[in-house]
């Protein structure tokens, strides 16, 4: 029952998720957990078609997908799609006035400022909020993505109840833009971590150190990381199933990277082209933990 004064959209928006991979499509089954009404498009019809199954609407046009929908979230590959799907297959054009659209994409700060100004010329009745999020395709399925968030006030009330069944927390940032740049810079510090576990298990083997030793170091006690650990006991087994995918972490390296040219970043160049090395390679789809290769053969192996 609604309360005088409530306003029922608000409450339980109607949601159109675009892009139903890893991410998109645990954020879709986290909304309709949450008992949200939720439309979903995807490039290839499968994914949707499962989800439809859940109770989603599947639709075979994107632009149909938005049209009925509070707000519309984009979780889609690269900024190109990004713009191919708004702009060119109409998404844009035929989203609601007043709805909100939630770019929760990693495309860059570039692309994310050059959308905002292009909904602000095209479509002013819309809202434009850029909100990436931090975690993988566990945390997507169990509605426990950490969310930053960055766009005008006016939307965080439909967005409140979206943001609450895909994310634990969300934080808000400013102007649209600053989300994105929050992402970068903490998607360089999980770079790191991983990049210094597989390197860290690879010395370890060279200095014929037990990695058992390795691993209850960094999983417990002040230098624990809960990040690396996790990905190091990935590695150490040999699990390279992907949470995030290898060419994906390599993107968003390019992206952080564009968005500070000239800085010196230098172990971040580095990371990017040993990286790149393992993509040219076809590790691109394999988990970040995929990192472990390239280092010899007792670091590629499990023990």
């Amino acid at each position: 029952m609604t309360l005088p004064g409530e306003n029922p959209t608000a409450q339980r928006p109607r949601v159109a998720v675009l892009g139903i991979g890893t991410m998109g499509a645990g954020m879709a089954r986290s909304l309709l957990r949450a008992g949200l009404q939720v439309d979903v498009w995807n490039r290839t019809p499968a994914p949707a078609t499962i989800l439809g199954g859940m109770g989603a609407v599947v639709h075979r046009y994107a632009a149909d997908a938005v049209a009925s929908a509070d707000v519309v979230v984009t979780m889609l590959a690269d900024a190109a799609a990004v713009r191919s799907v708004a702009l060119e297959q109409g998404v844009l054009t035929a989203m609601r006035p007043g709805a909100v659209w939630a770019q929760m994409s990693t495309i860059g700060v570039a692309a994310t400022e050059e959308l905002a100004g292009t909904v602000t010329a095209q479509r002013p009745d819309v809202h434009f909020v850029d909100a990436p999020v931090s975690g993988s395709r566990t945390p997507a399925e169990a509605g426990e993505l950490v969310i930053f968030a960055s766009g005008p006030d006016r939307a965080k009330t439909a967005l409140e109840p979206v943001f609450g069944a895909i994310g634990q927390s969300t934080r808000w940032l400013g102007k649209a833009g600053a989300g994105t740049r929050l992402k970068l810079v903490t998607n360089t510090w999980l770079v790191f971590l991983i990049e210094g576990a597989a390197e860290v298990l690879a010395l370890a083997d060279a200095l014929g150190v037990e990695r058992a030793a390795v691993l209850d170091l960094l999983g417990t006690g002040r230098m624990s990381s809960p990040v690396a650990a996790g990905k190091a006991r990935k590695m150490d087994s040999g699990d390279d199933s992907p949470d995030f995918s290898l060419q994906w972490a390599l993107k968003d390296i390019g992206l952080a990277l564009d968005a500070a040219p000239g800085q010196g970043l230098t172990g971040l160049e580095a990371v990017r082209d040993r990286w790149q090395h393992l993509v040219e390679q076809g590790l691109g789809g394999l988990d970040t933990s995929a990192a472990r290769h390239g280092f010899g053969k007792a670091a590629t192996t499990p023990r």
